[in-house]
């Protein structure tokens, strides 16, 4: 186990949750100044931490514990005949991995993802600088997988590789192919790629109860929650 004794952390003032309404939330995260590396994350990312850019969070609210975190033992995994024929459906799509998304290909798609989808979110509008502080990493442990159709892009999974698993960043795709699930389509396809690699989790973030935007995560069977710092199984 990696010694994490030396990290400093900091709290946000309370602010406006972003999943649940007339709640406040405060946030901890990881001095950004700390020297991280891939065992430092990786057991982060064991204790409930995520990653946006290059900072390490999790929620610290002292009223409210909606914000669980979630992962997928995908040895564990069965899919349930939603997800089977999502799975099915989007066979005429090819999976690749590419280690930068810096063109204007990949940002276009992201900008349309978010000025349809995501309009009364925290990322609208979109912008560059944005798109590139918030899905990029600085310790070498991202990648990227690259959904096309026809040698279209319509689709990118934004993911971290850990000691133990593959951490879904973000995922963003084409909002005119809203009857393919694509988002459906990337964590099934992250799940293969952490079979392939013989890594035991995929983890998902936070699980919020009562957001129903969220409510999507706990679809995912068996999964496992972290519930008073020890993981727990649900099937």
């Amino acid at each position: 186990m990696t010694d994490l004794s030396h990290l400093r952390l900091f709290a946000t003032q309370p602010h406006p949750c972003s999943y649940l309404e007339n709640r406040e939330a405060t946030t901890v995260f990881v001095d950004p100044e700390a020297e991280i590396n891939s065992q430092v994350y990786s057991e982060l990312s064991r204790m409930g931490f995520r990653r946006s850019g290059a900072h390490l969070y999790r929620p610290h609210c002292s009223a409210c514990q909606a914000c669980i975190s979630c992962r997928i033992p995908v040895m564990g995994f069965a899919p349930n005949r939603s997800q089977r024929r999502c799975w099915q459906r989007n066979q005429d799509i090819t999976c690749h991995t590419v280690t930068s998304i810096r063109t204007e290909e990949h940002y276009r798609l992201y900008e349309r993802y978010i000025q349809l989808r995501h309009r009364d979110g925290d990322m609208y509008p979109p912008s560059e600088a944005q798109y590139n502080a918030f899905l990029t990493s600085e310790w070498g442990v991202s990648h990227y997988l690259e959904f096309r159709l026809e040698q279209r892009l319509i689709g990118v999974a934004v993911c971290d590789r850990l000691e133990d698993g593959l951490s879904a960043v973000y995922t963003f795709f084409e909002p005119e192919l809203e009857k393919r699930s694509l988002g459906v389509f990337s964590i099934l396809s992250q799940i293969e790629q952490a079979k392939q690699a013989a890594l035991p989790y995929v983890y998902l973030g936070y699980w919020v109860k009562g957001c129903q935007k969220m409510q999507y995560k706990i679809q995912y069977r068996a999964i496992e929650l972290l519930v008073n710092r020890r993981w727990v199984l649900l099937r």
